[in-house]
């Protein structure tokens, strides 16, 4: 489904009934008729994205004051927020990479996955654009110049959720091997990280805009082409899941308390603190979970009835 900007649909502020792609925080207002849960840490693994914009700060600090819990994060690139889940190292993972993520769910080791939120990706660069990419709305033909001009590319390069996307664009513009010359350079970082280097080298990158918003003060880099966000191009669509380990692989992880996450993070409450965000006056991510025309589907493992986990 096409992605623009847009603010959350009228059941926040409004009182107009709305459906939930999720569950609602367990307990409702009534904390001591849900789980007891009260003591309790829960360890999310997540993306630099959500991580560095603060976003996260917001969302866990409401959760905590409402369940009496704590939230360990653990901020990683997409690649190794899965593997850490894939480990049962934790409770539940938040992360932007559907291809990484439907495997993940596919190989039995997540469940009741929810999409949260979105926002998108944007290509920057040193304000002289040296490949004349500025103003374009084709991600892939901006790639083909960057290549064809051998101006620097500053790529993730860490099997993150932006480094997916960017292969993902790059393989559109023909180059599928990874058949790059001098000017393209792998950071190995996070997206911060990133953002700072190429604007030390002069160069370009793939970011998602959260983070450059963020960042807004710490790099003179420009955006050169938007994402859908601002009608760009829906290859740089960013959405974000969010998915609990599955107890029948991992009995070790806290699965109570991971759909009481998730049941907050897509409850009216998460997704105002998701609408509500801003950096210096820019909303960061656009709630996801609320929507008219509700989606219920579950990834649940194939054979998996949950029984064992009711004992």
């Amino acid at each position: 489904m096409p992605i623009h900007r847009r603010g959350l649909l009228a059941g926040i502020g409004g009182g107009t009934a709305v459906g939930l792609a999720g569950c609602t925080a367990l307990g409702g207002d009534d904390v001591d008729s849900g789980p007891e849960i009260a003591g309790e840490t829960l360890t999310l693994s997540t993306t630099t994205s959500t991580y560095h914009t603060g976003l996260l700060d917001e969302l866990n600090v409401a959760f905590e004051d409402r369940y009496g819990v704590t939230v360990d994060t653990v901020p990683q690139g997409t690649g190794a927020a899965i593997q850490t889940g894939r480990s049962g190292d934790s409770d539940v993972v938040m992360v932007h990479a559907r291809s990484q993520e439907d495997e993940f769910m596919a190989d039995g080791y997540g469940i009741n996955r929810r999409e949260i939120m979105f926002n998108d990706f944007i290509i920057i660069g040193d304000p002289d654009d040296p490949a004349e990419i500025s103003g374009g709305d084709d991600a892939v033909e901006a790639f083909v110049r960057i290549a064809d001009s051998e101006s620097m590319f500053v790529s993730r390069g860490d099997d993150s959720g932006t480094h997916t996307r960017e292969l993902e664009i790059w393989e559109e513009a023909g180059f599928e091997d990874g058949n790059f010359g001098e000017w393209y350079r792998e950071a190995g970082g996070g997206m911060g990280e990133v953002v700072i280097q190429t604007g030390q080298r002069g160069g370009y990158t793939l970011a998602d805009r959260g983070t450059y918003l963020s960042m807004s003060n710490e790099s003179d880099l420009e955006i050169h082409v938007e994402g859908p966000v601002e009608d760009g191009p829906e290859i740089l669509a960013n959405p974000y899941g969010i998915f609990a380990i599955n107890p029948e692989i991992h009995d070790t992880v806290d699965y109570g308390l991971a759909m009481a996450y998730i049941g907050f993070i897509t409850s009216l409450e998460g997704q105002a603190i998701i609408e509500g965000y801003t950096v210096e006056g820019e909303q960061l991510f656009f709630p996801e979970a609320l929507t008219e025309d509700p989606n219920f589907e579950q990834y649940v493992p194939e054979g998996w009835d949950g029984s064992d986990s009711n004992e």
